[in-house]
């Protein structure tokens, strides 16, 4: 699963369900299960049908009716001072709680 479709198929992955996210969303869109529930049901699909390497499936999702959000999600200069502290502290979080389980796991 990816959102880098020219990267991931230039490395020549066996199978990949590209879904045209923001990178980081490979598996969905965030806090919603449905979307992800849908795109490991594409993944296990894609396991199940592909008739040869290299195999690409395509979601049907999208991230939002509006395509502008492909142009705004590079232009971190547009962002203020304090929303990249506010994603940056939402983000140290996430990496947190999943060292927090990966630790646990481990030990």
């Amino acid at each position: 699963m990816g959102c880098a479709k020219d990267i991931v198929e230039h490395c020549g992955v066996p199978r990949f369900v590209f879904s045209d996210f923001p990178l980081g969303n490979a598996a969905g869109k965030p806090h919603d299960v449905e979307s992800q529930r849908q795109t490991l049901k594409l993944a296990l699909q894609v396991l199940d049908t592909a008739s040869a390497p290299r195999t690409t499936l395509t979601s049907p999702q999208q991230w939002s009716p509006d395509t502008q959000w492909k142009a705004d999600f590079y232009r971190i200069a547009k962002l203020s001072d304090e929303e990249l502290a506010q994603r940056r502290a939402e983000f140290d979080k996430i990496k947190a709680v999943g060292k927090e389980v990966r630790d646990q796991a481990e030990g």
